[in-house]
């Protein structure tokens, strides 16, 4: 055990401060603050789609399928938008996740475009006097940002799957930085909530964000010069203009010198970078082969655990809008939430046992757990085959995020979930873009009740993250389904409750992703408000859960691939939208 460590345990002792499992808290942090519904139909077309976050992201990959290009391509196109009309959610200065299906070869691999902490990093890095830091004081400012992996990802997805220039996929989102583009409802409103305290805090940021003292308002027009430049120079040089040379100076300087909360993070760290390509992670679903990401990831194993306890049950039988349904979606969301917070980090420094934790047995083991009608005590972490002798202990999460679905005329797809974390992410803004705060992604204390916590901040490490991009393929190895969502670590619940949707209950992608919102994350039963599920709270109370009704902000975006074409959908709680031919 490192020195950091053994002093680290004294202070604790000496300042009396005790520590909880997280399972038995509660998590009061949500990523984003809903901003109202959008009325949202189900779209069709034969050959090419996008179901994306904004509409202008969804029009610059559409954009790019109508050109001949590739599923890859046309997600470069998407994210380099989002960056810059849905800044709050994700960016160049963020990381992500991709799920890439190569329909001909029948072939799906995933790209870890996941943030890195600074080699220097310690478990200390946010303790003060020997206790954690306070969240909302540590997301702010330079200690929590990560080396971004957004534009490492997409370069090296588009060495292997792009069609079209890589310049020329930079074209449109230059075109809208330099000219202008509207502000967006979502936007104006989360800076008129004001979430995010950083944008205030420095220059550069409350300039943009904040011209005249005051928020941008919705349908305003926005220039951002500054993006424009860098990605010109990306588009010219490639990924070294970002982590090489005078931006990643820029980017480290920033970190380094900011006001609050200076951070580590080094132009050789920028330099360091690498992306993982990790096999699939998949799991047999009634007749369905469901598949998502490896570690660091949780999302894609827990949903698959929620997904293997269900398997027990005859959920299609069941109303979608029925007590017992969400009884079983809650208790399969504990018992998932229990395993993911005890075991899942990053592979490359704690031992996870993900074949275990997927296991037919083990998941009917923990399905067996369920009592009918009872709601129980929060579920405790099984110990699945594989499982490390020195248990790890739980440690919160909160990411910001944006998920996006694309197919293209050749039936390739992309499932990408991409963040900044928070809300406008640290702060931070260099070179026209926002800089993450995924370090806080992280567990905050390196250890709990003398265990050292998995998720604990480690140089060179990636911090656990929720983002969950899917992909369900039919008994004949086809594509049927490619889904996502933001939502912080609801994204689990969002997720799994879709995919029971289409696959269980039959229902279109938009139908699905329209049904009332149920989470469950091993704390409290979380039922979205002004929705029928509201009226089953004096129920559930009575089977001895405890309810709150409150919104529930998911963002998905889903294509469904049917017989007939491509159906997609976006959700009716964000301003996302669907394109295709």
């Amino acid at each position: 055990m490192s020195v950091a460590l053994l002093l680290y345990r004294a202070a604790v002792v000496a300042c009396g401060f005790t520590f909880f499992a997280a399972a038995a808290q509660q998590e009061t942090r949500e990523p984003e603050a809903a901003t109202g519904i959008y009325q949202q139909q189900l779209v069709s077309a034969k050959s090419y789609m996008v179901a994306a976050a904004h509409p202008l992201a969804t029009e610059a990959g559409r954009a790019v399928l109508a050109k001949g290009g590739s599923a890859v391509d046309a997600a470069i196109a998407t994210q380099l938008m989002l960056g810059l009309v849905e800044p709050q959610s994700s960016g160049i200065g963020g990381g992500a996740f991709m799920l890439h299906w190569q329909a001909k070869q029948q072939q799906l691999t995933t790209f870890d475009g996941r943030e890195m902490a600074p080699a220097a990093a310690t478990p200390l890095l946010f303790t003060e006097q020997g206790k954690p830091m306070n969240w909302r004081e540590a997301y702010v400012g330079g200690k929590s940002v990560g080396v971004p992996g957004v534009i490492a990802m997409l370069a090296e997805a588009h060495q292997q799957y792009g069609k079209l220039p890589w310049a020329e996929l930079f074209a449109d989102t230059i075109k809208a930085a330099e000219q202008g583009f509207p502000v967006s409802s979502r936007t104006a409103n989360q800076l008129a909530k004001g979430w995010n305290k950083g944008i205030t805090q420095f220059y550069d940021s409350k300039q943009y964000f904040m011209p005249n003292g005051q928020p941008l308002a919705e349908g305003s027009v926005l220039k951002n010069p500054a993006y424009a430049a860098t990605l010109k120079a990306i588009a010219g040089k490639g990924p070294d203009a970002f982590y090489r040379g005078e931006l990643a100076k820029a980017i480290s300087e920033r970190v380094q010198t900011a006001p609050v909360n200076p951070g580590t993070l080094s132009v050789d760290d920028l330099a360091n970078y690498k992306v993982v390509q990790r096999d699939a992670v998949c799991m047999a679903y009634r007749v369905y082969k469901v598949c998502g990401m490896a570690p660091p990831s949780s999302g894609g194993i827990a949903v698959m655990q929620i997904l293997g306890i269900l398997q027990q049950y005859e959920v299609g039988k069941l109303a979608p809008d029925s007590v017992q349904t969400t009884h079983l979606l809650a208790q399969a969301a504990k018992l998932a939430f229990a395993d993911r917070e005890r075991y899942l980090a990053d592979p490359a420094f704690v031992q996870v046992p993900v074949e275990g934790m997927l296991a037919p047995d083990y998941l009917a083991q923990r399905a067996a757990l369920i009592k009918a009608n009872k709601a129980g005590k929060p579920a405790q972490a099984g110990i699945p085959k594989g499982a490390p002798a020195l248990l790890p202990a739980p440690s919160p999460e909160l990411p910001n995020t944006s998920h996006f679905s694309i197919v293209d005329s050749d039936g390739n797809a992309v499932s990408m979930t991409t963040s900044i974390e928070n809300v406008f992410g640290s702060g931070l803004m260099v070179g026209g873009f926002l800089l993450n705060n995924q370090l806080t992604d992280f567990s905050l204390s390196p250890e709990i009740d003398g265990h050292l916590v998995a998720n604990r901040v480690e140089g060179g490490k990636r911090p656990r993250s929720s983002m969950a991009p899917m992909m369900v393929f039919d008994a004949d190895n086809k594509l049927k389904l490619i889904i996502g969502s933001p939502g912080g670590s609801r994204i689990i619940n969002y997720v799994a409750q879709s995919i029971v949707a289409v696959l269980d209950w039959q229902l279109d992608v938009q139908q699905a992703l329209n049904l009332p919102r149920i989470t469950h994350r091993n704390d409290y039963l979380a039922l979205e408000k002004d929705t029928a599920l509201a009226q089953q709270q004096a129920v559930l109370e009575d089977m001895g859960y405890k309810v709150q009704v409150q919104d529930l902000n998911s963002g998905l975006h889903a294509i469904m691939v049917t017989a007939d074409g491509l159906h997609g959908a976006a959700d009716p709680r964000r301003e996302g939208s669907v394109a295709g031919k």
